[in-house]
């Protein structure tokens, strides 16, 4: 089968996803360029020929079978993110000498055991944060104060945050919300203690961000050492963003992460005081992940443990991560 090239005009798409014909040849924004696409032809490929292909590229296997076993549990193209720092030439994905497949299933179980201590660290945030949210905004506007649009700097979230807080509890399956409704039916939704636990994480964030009551957003903040509510709201939403990475199995260890902290000078707890660093990497998410988290529990490992991770995985390169040198000399590191 022969495929037919074509030629189509694309406007620079400022999103993540490139290319969608007709909504990017619409648009006004930006450069238009002309590109040459040709059909998709390409068939699936068997364990034996990926194996092939990577050792044609330069890679190292030393146990096929072990190899064919590992890529029918995870995919060619999950693995491929791992293995791209290990390209000299990535037109081509010709990798650089000495590199092993085993050292690109290290970083994947690295990736791995990562997430999971990360998303350990953000459940139990979330769960803290929702938890005082509720009662300390309760505490001043009662128990319906998330429908209440006077409270609200922008009306357009306001109305967005209740559309997506309708929808959590149209799809909760949840006893307490079921029995809610098979009791009462005014107010349209359930008191905050019952709705905002079913609410997603990225809803939560949005809630605090467009409340207009500045005192029970410091209130919030100051619960967990954060002095003010400008650095919660901002690392709320950096949090969102994180755990999404997580609880979507996707790569975390190096991964270019758009949302930036804020990193304070000073706070209360311990902190770090290198601001040289990375915002895009993961590092300076790790930082305050862990600040929050000493907060709620002082007696947690989180830090050890992330430290024990790197050095149970020498493979991993920390500057990867955005780790500054002598990071560990931190006293948030300590």
């Amino acid at each position: 089968m022969v495929a037919s090239n074509k030629t189509r005009t694309f406007a620079l798409n400022r999103s993540r996803h490139r290319f969608s014909s007709a909504r990017n040849a619409a648009y006004q924004g930006g450069p238009f360029f002309v590109y040459t696409l040709m059909n998709y032809t390409k068939q699936l490929l068997t364990l034996q020929q990926q194996i092939d292909i990577l050792k044609q590229r330069g890679l190292i296997v030393d146990n096929e079978a072990e190899a064919k076993s590992i890529l029918d549990t995870i995919s060619y193209f999950r693995l491929a993110g791992y293995w791209r720092l290990m390209e000299n030439d990535k037109l081509n994905h010709v990798f650089k000498p000495g590199s092993h497949f085993t050292q690109i299933i290290s970083l994947y179980h690295f990736d791995e055991e990562l997430r999971m201590l990360v998303f350990a660290a953000i459940q139990q945030i979330e769960v803290t944060v929702r938890t005082r949210l509720i009662r300390l905004f309760s505490e001043r506007h009662g128990a319906f104060w998330f429908m209440d649009a006077t409270l609200a700097d922008s009306s357009t979230m306001f109305q967005s945050n209740l559309i997506n807080l309708k929808e959590e509890l149209n799809r909760s399956e949840d006893e307490f919300i079921l029995e809610h409704f098979r009791k009462y039916d005014t107010p349209s939704m359930p008191p905050v203690w019952k709705t905002l636990e079913v609410a997603s994480m990225g809803t939560l964030s949005k809630l605090y961000a467009n409340m207009n009551d500045s005192a029970a957003k410091k209130a919030v903040s100051r619960s967990f050492m954060i002095p003010k509510f400008e650095y919660m709201r901002n690392w709320l939403r950096c949090i969102t963003v994180i755990r999404n990475i997580c609880a979507h199995h996707a790569r975390l260890w190096n991964a270019n992460i758009v949302v930036k902290p804020n990193l304070p000078n000073r706070l209360p707890n311990q902190w770090i005081t290198n601001k040289q660093i990375a915002p895009d990497k993961l590092y300076p998410h790790l930082s305050y992940i862990a600040y929050w988290l000493n907060s709620i529990t002082p007696s947690n490992t989180f830090t050890k443990d992330i430290k024990a991770l790197l050095t149970k995985y020498p493979v991993v390169d920390p500057a990867a991560m955005g780790f500054p040198r002598g990071y560990q000399n931190e006293p948030l590191w300590q």
